[in-house]
């Protein structure tokens, strides 16, 4: 059974690291953690301030169509359809259909943050088929059509003879600009599509679309790779002197001033949901092997011996000061997703099992060990995450602006942004054979 399986692999885990935070659930071997928090928090999490909910046995739902409860309903949706047997599973299928059935999707004008709820349509589609729902699969493929076209067609792009023509623009604001985080919004729906209905279009047009989907990771990683630190910096522009860039581009590089954690996150994660589905074949898949094992080996090296687990800016450690009085500390949000990307990485066998298992696993240990802590109640939450950080005339992207900005605030109240990654976290570790 997948849960002796569990046992087997956690016991690996035992000895990496010691508790580092007091107030810490335990690490404990056999917990399906993934389990754990969409029970402890599918009812109870935040979207920034806000406090969200799926429907559940005592919440009503009052989510509304947007990127954050999409990341954390694509999460349970995995979850579900890996343990879709076990009977303990099945409200978490119901919370999602429940929130997909009643929301309106809203796409504004070229936002590729808007495109990213659009991912659980994946799997309801193939649970309605399953169950012979017809007419609802149909819908739920339509809906993430709708998403994928939007993305495709309709969404702007760097126009030649800018550098980086044909890359998607992070929102219509933000003009001829690539952000690390957009590459998981949107080119990692399109190429799901792809892997999922692209044969539909015909061979030529799938080659196509498998060409501009890893078009937009050849244009953000020529552009934000730094060689030297072996990192991506957050943000790219263009058109670094225009009025929506000039305040926090390099004028000659057109890049932003430093390596996010979260940002990082977003794009380690892309890259192996994009290879998952990409063909053996594209001429291009080398490349995005390439570019994760670059990533992969430059976390390796960011990587906290002591915790497992990685800042909010990657290249200090805490010993970075600021304006505010908040040092550089162990985020939860992007140590994370390095766990999710790490873990999947290898599942996929496009990272080398031998040297980045062990990184995997203690940055395993390291998020229950630093981030979760078990309430009275029973239930367990996640903290220290990054509450949200952008680029604009007023956030100027300094290290100050990372650790003291308005809209950069440290959450420990289970924020989305960071349930979502550690579920999926969760499951990867849970996947191990």
């Amino acid at each position: 059974m997948k849960t002796d399986k569990l046992k087997l692999l956690a016991l690996s885990l035992i000895g990496l690291l010691t508790l580092s935070q007091s107030q810490a659930a335990d690490f404990e071997p056999d917990t399906i953690y993934s389990r754990w928090i969409i029970n402890s928090r599918m009812g109870d999490f935040r979207n920034k301030s806000a406090t969200t909910h799926f429907k559940t046995a005592t919440t009503e739902r009052n989510i509304e169509w947007d990127y954050v409860p999409g990341l954390v309903a694509k999460a349970i949706l995995m979850t579900w359809e890996y343990y879709q047997e076990e009977a303990w599973s099945a409200p978490f299928y119901n919370a999602v259909e429940d929130y997909a059935d009643h929301i309106e999707m809203r796409l504004g004008e070229s936002n590729i943050d808007d495109l990213n709820a659009g991912k659980i349509y994946f799997e309801l589609y193939r649970a309605a088929k399953a169950r012979g729902e017809d007419c609802k699969a149909a819908t739920y493929k339509e809906n993430v059509t709708i998403c994928r076209n939007k993305l495709k067609y309709d969404h702007r792009r760097i126009e030649s003879p800018l550098p980086g023509a044909g890359g998607f623009w992070h929102k219509k604001q933000y003009t001829n600009q690539m952000w690390l985080d957009g590459l998981y919004m949107g080119p990692a729906l399109y190429a799901e599509w792809q892997g999922n209905f692209g044969l539909e279009e015909g061979e030529t047009k799938n080659a196509q679309s498998w060409d501009d989907i890893a078009m937009q990771f050849d244009t953000i990683f020529a552009h934000t790779w730094d060689a030297k630190k072996k990192l991506n910096y957050h943000a790219w522009a263009a058109e670094p002197g225009n009025a929506a860039s000039s305040h926090w581009a390099d004028p000659e590089t057109g890049r932003s001033q430093e390596f996010w954690g979260r940002g990082e996150g977003w794009f380690f994660a892309a890259l192996v949901d994009v290879l998952e589905y990409m063909p053996k074949d594209h001429p291009a898949r080398p490349r995005l092997i390439n570019y994760v094992n670059l990533v992969a080996d430059g976390l390796a090296a960011r990587q906290d011996q002591q915790s497992g687990c990685w800042y909010q800016l990657l290249q200090y450690d805490n010993s970075l000061a600021s304006s505010c009085g908040v040092n550089n500390y162990l985020e939860s949000s992007a140590s994370s997703m390095f766990t999710y990307a790490y873990f999947k990485g290898i599942r996929l066998g496009v990272l080398d099992s031998d040297t980045y298992k062990p990184v995997a696993l203690k940055a395993y240990k390291g998020l229950i060990d630093q981030f979760v802590v078990e309430e009275p109640d029973g239930k367990i939450k996640i903290i220290q995450s990054c509450e949200s950080a952008g680029l604009s005339s007023t956030r100027k992207g300094d290290a100050d602006y990372y650790l003291c900005g308005q809209d950069v605030m440290i959450n420990n109240i289970t924020e989305g942004k960071v349930l979502g990654p550690f579920i999926m976290a969760c499951l990867e570790f849970e996947k191990q054979k």
